[in-house]
Order: structure tokens, then sequence, then C-alpha cells
């Protein structure tokens, strides 16, 4: 592929923020300036090796949803046109272009507000231990997979290191109050549910997915990334069977694959073969073209 794989950013002249697992974060005062690279984490490790085109997948979805769901909720995104970037920014148009968004700084909220339609993950391994999903008692018999009877509101806690933990509603009410935990619940579901509508149009069964809110002149708005192929589970309409596993347009097939090496998850992660990035990338790429109808390539 000659697409040029961007790992990391180093802007000394920008005041640095944060360098998440993909994201890279300068901060512009009242603004933040996200930058997707193609960096690629599994079991919460940074893999070696990036993925073409997934920073501007990241990017180029984000940027469809925000103003999808802007009847639903408020958002941070000011902009992904670099051509109307501050001066400052200017130089580094190159590395900037499709891959960045210039957001409104919020307060982040601490809190994972996940979303699920389907039996999968964690969700899958607990019911089959508990019946439940996240202490939501569910009915018996339900398979790998499975459409659940209704969506379910599953919060988790924010982890910068590490995993994330799976809590109930009442622990989110008692950190961040029962108005906003009712709230973020509300927004999550409505977002899912039509987001899922839509993309069941195209193909595109979104199994779960993840938010996360900020406040903003004292109201909450939905920030980070919106229904990626890295926050949420996105399987192929027309190869779904319950009962299995399925198969994705996401990072579960980079995950399966690293399944299948004697690797203990720990740092440092192994490279990709060749083959395993050129699939990975046509994965994202297909999802882009399906959901917002464009062509990066």
């Amino acid at each position: 592929m000659s697409e040029r794989v961007l790992l990391t950013t180093d802007f000394k002249d920008l005041k640095f923020f944060k360098r998440g697992k993909v994201r890279d974060v300068y901060d512009l005062g009242d603004k933040l300036l996200i930058i997707s690279t193609d960096r690629i984490s599994c079991f919460d490790v940074v893999l070696p090796c990036g993925i073409p085109y997934k920073g501007r997948v990241l990017t180029g979805l984000s940027c469809f949803w925000f103003d999808f769901i802007k009847g639903i909720t408020a958002h941070h995104l000011i902009t992904a046109d670099e051509e109307k970037y501050p001066q400052e920014l200017k130089k580094y148009k190159d590395e900037l272009a499709g891959r960045s968004m210039l957001v409104l700084k919020t307060k982040p909220l601490s809190v994972e507000c996940v979303v699920r339609g389907y039996l999968s993950g964690s969700g899958w391994k607990e019911y089959k231990e508990k019946q439940s999903v996240c202490g939501i008692k569910l009915p018996a018999g339900l398979l790998e997979s499975d459409k659940l009877p209704e969506v379910l509101f599953t919060p988790s806690t924010k982890a910068d290191v590490g995993h994330d933990m799976n809590v109930t509603q009442e622990y989110i009410e008692g950190a961040v109050g029962k108005e906003t935990a009712d709230k973020l619940k509300k927004i999550s579901i409505e977002v899912y549910k039509k987001a899922s509508d839509y993309a069941l149009k195209c193909g595109i069964i979104i199994a779960d997915t993840k938010f996360e809110f900020g406040v903003h002149n004292d109201k909450i708005i939905i920030i980070d990334e919106v229904l990626t192929p890295d926050s949420s589970r996105f399987w192929p309409q027309d190869q779904y069977q319950r009962g299995k596993p399925q198969p994705s347009f996401d990072k579960q097939f980079v995950r399966d694959y690293l399944e299948t090496l004697d690797w203990d998850k720990a740092p440092p992660a192994p490279n990709l073969p060749d083959e395993i990035i050129a699939k990975t990338s046509a994965k994202y790429l297909e999802a882009y073209k399906r959901l917002a109808g464009l062509d990066l390539k």
C-alpha cells in the first residue's frame, strides 16, 4: 500500500496535551487538536506497527456520525477541515489532512457509556456464567451473538491505563449524580438505536459500542470518537449467524490473530504480518465505504 502510515506526531511549537492509545492531542487554549494516528491497540497494548488508512477512517466516520446524531445530542466537533484551522497549524497540513479534528475543550465525565444490542465479548462470557450482562438478568437459552431482548446500557469506568471495569447504573449515579447518569443512559441508547437502524440499511450490524461525554458550558455533549471500528463491533449482516463469533469490520480480526500466538498480552506486543495488516486496513476501509458512502483509496 502506498498510503503513508503515521504512528506518532511531534509538534514541538504546540502545547502537548496527551497521547492515548491511538490519538495524539494538543492544547489550543479553549480548543483541542485531536489527531488520529494509524496506531492500533489490542488487549490495552499498542502494537509496534500501524494500519494504513486507519486514522483517516476513524476521523472520517466520527465526523459522519457527529453530523448524523446532531438532532439527539450536541458534540465537541468544531471542524475537521484543515483549511479552517488556526494559522499556527498550517505548517502541519500534510500530517493533519483527513485525520484530525478541532474540538471544544470539555470537562470529561469519568465513565464509558457502553451500549449493547447483541450478546458478545465480555457480555457473552458473563452470561454463560451468571445468565446476566453487567449484573442485568437475561432470559435463559440465549446463544452467542444473539440479538438481546432489549438494548442494554452497561457503563464502565474509564481507565487511562489498564482495563476499564464494568459498573452498575447505581455506581454511575454515585459518581456523577442521578440526573447526569440518567441523561447519559438516555442519550447513549437513542444514539445507538438511530445509528443501528441506519447501519442495517448499509449491511452492517452494530453489535455494541461505547461513547464518552464531557461538560461544556454546563451542557453534556458527546466527545472523543463516535461509532468507529475502534469503539464498536461492526458485523457484516449478510454473514450473521447466531450461536458463534461473527466476522467483523473492526479490530477483532487482529485480536483473533493475536490469540493464536504465544503472547501473554503484556508489552511489548508482537509485529503483525503484512497479510494481517493489509486485511485489517481493508476492513476499516470497507466499513467507511458502506457507512459514509465514500472511498478513501
